[in-house]
């Protein structure tokens, strides 16, 4: 650590006084820490002069309409984002580099700044000579991930919707299974009540009619024996 931070104590001693009083005093710790406060400050300027300031100046730029400012601003974008991109990989890697941050923050101001306007730098003499040697290779290859992602979208969504109908097909085909078997319970219960009544009510049922036609008989042949006393 002392080799990577070799003038750690000495920055630990031109640390704020806020700073010093809740970081330890220890070197080893206070190498660490110098490091963090290293960190948060080159956030705070990549967020604030790297991010909003220019996110402010492009709204000027389009609501003045002054192509200048606008291309400037669109080329520093194109070179932020390359930033931006390449910042994720040294962060991980090459954060052990004395003075990583501090060198973050002086590109930050120099891509910025109107007197070295190194983001229009960039863009003219890297940036921009390389994408038109390579714009058709890159206009190709964004038209076939373009193609194979619908292919794959169409393709999922195929396999989606066969696996969904046929969960439906299956849920349909063991409902009107398990509705059948309830209907044939069913079905049997009142068959079999049906019998068992009849086998209970069966004498009484057929007393009953036989009854009434023997009583219906003799009053016939009483209506007819006093027909025929009278007209003798």
């Amino acid at each position: 650590m002392e080799q990577l931070f070799p003038d750690a104590a000495a920055a630990c001693t031109r640390l704020p006084v806020i700073w010093r009083t809740l970081l330890p005093a220890d070197s080893a710790s206070c190498r660490l820490s110098s490091a963090m406060v290293s960190w948060i400050i080159s956030r705070l300027v990549v967020l604030v002069f790297g991010t909003l300031y220019p996110a402010y100046s492009s709204y000027k730029a389009v609501k003045s309409k002054d192509v200048k400012e606008y291309v400037k601003w669109m080329m520093y974008w194109i070179i932020f984002a390359l930033f931006t991109a390449v910042e994720v990989f040294t962060d991980m890697f090459l954060c052990w580099i004395p003075f990583y941050y501090e060198l973050k923050i002086a590109f930050v101001v120099w891509l910025l700044s109107p007197y070295t306007k190194g983001s229009s730098v960039l863009y003219r003499k890297f940036v921009h000579p390389t994408l038109s040697s390579k714009e058709k290779d890159i206009d190709e290859y964004i038209c076939q991930a373009k193609d194979k992602s619908y292919d794959t979208l169409v393709h999922f969504g195929r396999k989606g919707l066969n696996v969904a109908a046929t969960a439906a097909v299956m849920a349909a085909t063991k409902s009107q299974g398990v509705l059948s078997d309830r209907l044939r319970s069913f079905s049997m219960q009142d068959l079999s009540s049906y019998e068992s009544d009849t086998v209970n009510t069966g004498p009484g049922t057929t007393t009953q009619p036989a009854a009434a036609q023997h009583r219906t008989r003799t009053m016939m042949r009483s209506k007819s024996e006093s027909y025929n006393k009278a007209s003798s």
